[in-house]
């Protein structure tokens, strides 16, 4: 049942501008398996090969900190409404500083500058295998709106809020690993 594609193709995309969430998947050696929701807002195709989504602060930081130990990452959507449909990308992922060139470029051709309370950092990943398989299994859902919580969460914090908690819970990850949201070669968070 499983089809397998070397790159993004069109019926993908168009399957992806009608999904509201996407899980996140990864992992290094000898570290517990990291699995994220996310909301579709955040998530934007560069290319064939290319997806990133702009990060937004959360409990922990897992993803980045596996991604700069290991780099194997999976994106998964699943159709909760229509046609039965579950889509992964596969490849390897890095995360992006924000505030560096890299970050401020993508911000602004991709999401027009605007950049949300609680941005943490791009993650992008270079994709080398698609994949669709049934989805079956996965239960009907009907979407009725993005939840406000972590916008009023973040602007409770305000930035100076925001990289103290940085600070205090995402410069590793649960099993130690760094993160890379600090910048090691001058000992600061980036801002």
């Amino acid at each position: 049942m499983a089809k397998q594609f070397a790159r993004i193709e069109d019926a993908h995309r168009n399957f992806i501008s009608r999904q509201h969430i996407f899980f996140t998947a990864s992992a290094a050696e000898g570290t517990r398996v990291n699995v994220s929701p996310r909301s579709t807002e955040a998530l934007r195709l560069l290319d064939d090969h290319t997806a990133i989504y702009l990060d937004r602060t959360g409990s922990g930081n897992e993803t980045a900190a596996h991604l700069k130990a290991d780099g194997r990452l999976t994106i998964m959507f699943c159709a909760f409404d229509g046609p039965p449909v579950i889509l992964r990308f596969y490849g390897r992922g890095r995360m992006i500083r924000r505030n560096s060139a890299e970050y401020l470029s993508l911000l602004a051709e991709h999401f027009g500058g605007q950049e949300p309370l609680g941005a943490r950092q791009f993650i992008r990943l270079d994709i080398d295998l698609v994949q669709t398989s049934c989805g079956y299994a996965v239960p009907l859902y009907d979407y009725r709106a993005e939840r406000p919580n972590l916008d009023r969460w973040a602007e409770a914090k305000g930035q100076e809020g925001l990289e103290a908690y940085w600070r205090e819970k995402n410069l590793t990850s649960m099993d130690g690993l760094p993160t890379g949201l600090l910048d090691e070669t001058e000992d600061e968070m980036v801002s």
